[in-house]
């Protein structure tokens, strides 16, 4: 499969859009792999030990990998880090926890009841990061929400920025109506 335009992904809960980049040059084995498997439609759960985190538990199998590569028990570590800044996408091929996507959305550090993991950042989140913080929050205290990652194309991105702007439209109204 082809990089998608400025390597895109488009990510979507129930209730929150946001645009991602690709970190096609520092986990470059990472991001082809995760490009692979696209759409890739899963649940998002909140961290346990991490902090400000979301995970997608990938089990103990490390499939992810062996799909790809049968004879490498293993991607190799690309772009890790245990300390993950907010939008900052993770993925731990697997070792001494389980086959793991993370997701920060605040103060991170990626442990496991193990000790502290450091995952291949591939993905960044680029537009639709305001919204991260509240999607955390209502994993934490409503459960787990379906997520869908895939192909952002032209047509995608405009779609998402028109919607955007919108929101910024209504957001500016309700607060001048607020203020009367």
């Amino acid at each position: 499969m082809s990089s998608p335009p400025q390597n895109l992904i488009k990510i979507t809960t129930p209730t929150h859009t946001f645009l991602a980049r690709l970190e096609t040059e520092a986990a470059p084995q990472t991001s082809a792999l995760f490009l692979s498997h696209l759409p890739y439609t899963q649940k998002l759960i909140h961290v346990r030990w991490s902090g400000e985190a979301l995970w997608i538990p990938l089990g103990y199998s490390n499939t992810i990998n062996k799909v790809q590569n049968p004879n490498q028990t293993s991607l190799p570590q690309e772009n890790h880090t245990a300390h993950p800044a907010p939008g900052q996408i993770l993925l731990y091929p697997g070792g001494i926890s389980e086959t793991e996507f993370l997701w920060a959305y605040g103060a991170c550090h990626f442990a496991s009841k193990m000790g502290v993991l450091a995952g291949n950042h591939f993905l960044t989140v680029v537009e639709g990061g305001e919204g991260m913080r509240g999607l955390g929050e209502k994993v934490l205290w409503d459960g787990a929400v379906s997520v869908r990652f895939e192909v952002a194309d032209e047509g995608m991105v405009e779609l998402f920025r028109e919607e955007r702007e919108r929101e910024v439209k209504r957001e500016v109204k309700r607060k001048a109506k607020a203020k009367i």
